[in-house]
């Protein structure tokens, strides 16, 4: 009887054939610089972050005054849709950054611009007391200027209807085709008829905004011209809470996870995220805008948010956290009006005072294009070791520095200074105070 050594190749030669593969033994007693290694790595990984951070794409440029409204196709990753305050509506395909037709939509401001459920028709809403609903596969491709002058004329909607005032903002339900409208009041409307079916007030002059729950799809939320945001279940036809903020609210988004969170922008640079049930105080209040938070959107993974706002910056935040995690800018980017992420949460769109639609990355280091599954490997392994070190003081000092232009890096100082004092003078005041005299502030 014989007795033979062998050993599979696929054990000890890696897949390129060439490279032998280290056997490694996970005993701890024979690493113990592993560690260390592991927080070098660490460090690196973060450092590399912050040297292929170029998340700016391109600049989508045609408009010639600004951009007031976005909204994405939930069936076409490719199809972005915009809406100006000269009433034109464009229709972008991003990859190959050009326009697919393009119709002059309303007269003054294109106020509201949303997409069907079935992602065939857009429906627009404006100053010119009309509603408008537009199919997205026009025939006509646009080349030059030229053309587009001619085409734009041959653009017709679909179908309109005439309302009673301007509107404001425009939504639609996510499973019917009932549409909610905003202006002097909440009119709920139905796709076939011509009126109104039921109309919302509570004791506001003007409606701003308002959006329906993606998950409960009959509840629907509005932000008033009188710092009121009221909740409306359109099943009972009567509206069911009602908060009133400090400041007025430019704009409000649900969360499309979590059915009872929704976040707003406020007119005092801060963000709110609220739970419907508990209106009482804020979830977690989203800092680091200095000037007034214009517009918010959710990715699809609720996870996060962007916000757009009057210190020409885009700022993307973790609802969980009150700071943001990045914040994008460039120096022709003007005051930002709307913002909007991608459908595959991958991309974030910005509208600014400057008539350019700009493209950006959602993770300012991502790299675009296909991955070979050992880049995947190797970005998951630095993933996992930067949340394992994320304490790290030097880790986390490079993971918070941010580069911001001159005039926000002032107004945060001024900022910070400023509610130091109020916190200082506050915390004095119940110290020499009556005990339980002077409530704590929520």
């Amino acid at each position: 009887k014989l007795k033979v050594l062998s050993r599979n190749s696929q054990d000890y030669v890696r897949e390129c054939g060439q490279v032998q593969k280290v056997q490694h033994n996970p005993d701890p007693k024979l690493h113990p610089f592993e560690r260390a290694r592991e927080y070098t790595r660490a460090l690196n990984a973060t450092k590399l972050d912050k040297v292929f951070a170029k998340p700016f794409i391109g600049a989508l440029s045609g408009h010639i005054d600004s951009i007031w409204k976005l909204a994405n196709v939930p069936t076409r990753l490719s199809t972005l849709i915009s809406g100006s305050c000269d009433g034109e509506l464009r229709v972008w395909d991003i990859p190959q950054r050009r326009v697919t037709w393009k119709a002059q939509a309303h007269r003054g401001f294109v106020r509201g611009v949303v997409v069907e459920r079935s992602g065939k028709n857009v429906i627009t809403c404006g100053d010119d007391q009309t509603i408008k609903v537009w199919s997205l596969d026009q025939s006509t491709i646009m080349e030059d200027d030229d053309e587009q002058d001619e085409s734009k004329e041959n653009v017709k909607p679909l179908h309109e209807f005439l309302g009673k005032a301007g509107f404001l903002d425009i939504d639609c339900q996510w499973d019917s085709d009932l549409l909610v409208t905003s202006g002097m009041q909440v009119d709920l409307w139905d796709m076939n008829r011509s009126e109104p079916l039921h109309s919302f007030s509570w004791g506001a002059d003007t409606i701003n905004t308002v959006k329906f729950n993606r998950v409960e799809t009959n509840v629907l939320s509005s932000t008033a011209s009188d710092r009121n945001i009221v909740l409306y279940d359109i099943r009972s036809k009567t509206p069911i809470r009602k908060l009133v903020m400090k400041m007025c609210t430019n704009s409000l988004c649900w969360n499309p996870m979590e059915a009872f969170n929704f976040t707003i922008a406020c007119e005092d640079c801060n963000l709110y995220t609220f739970d419907m049930r508990k209106l009482q105080q804020a979830m977690n209040v989203h800092k680091d805008h200095v000037r007034a938070a214009m517009s918010v959107d959710y990715s699809p993974t609720g996870r996060e948010f962007v916000s757009g706002s009057y210190d020409q910056t885009v700022r993307i935040f973790r609802v969980s956290e009150g700071h943001s995690r990045e914040v994008y800018h460039t120096k022709r980017m003007q005051r930002v009006f709307c913002v909007k992420f991608s459908a595959d949460s991958k991309f974030v769109f910005s509208g600014s005072d400057d008539t350019n639609v700009r493209v950006w990355k959602s993770q300012s280091s991502a790299r675009l294009g296909t991955l070979l599954p050992r880049q995947k490997q190797q970005l998951r392994y630095r993933k996992q070791l930067k949340k394992k070190y994320v304490h790290m003081p030097e880790i986390r000092r490079i993971e918070r520095h941010r580069h911001v232009p001159k005039s926000i890096y002032k107004a945060t100082e001024l900022r910070h200074i400023m509610s130091s004092a109020a916190e200082r003078k506050e915390s004095r005041r119940r110290k020499h105070s009556k005990p339980g005299s002077r409530k704590f502030k929520v």
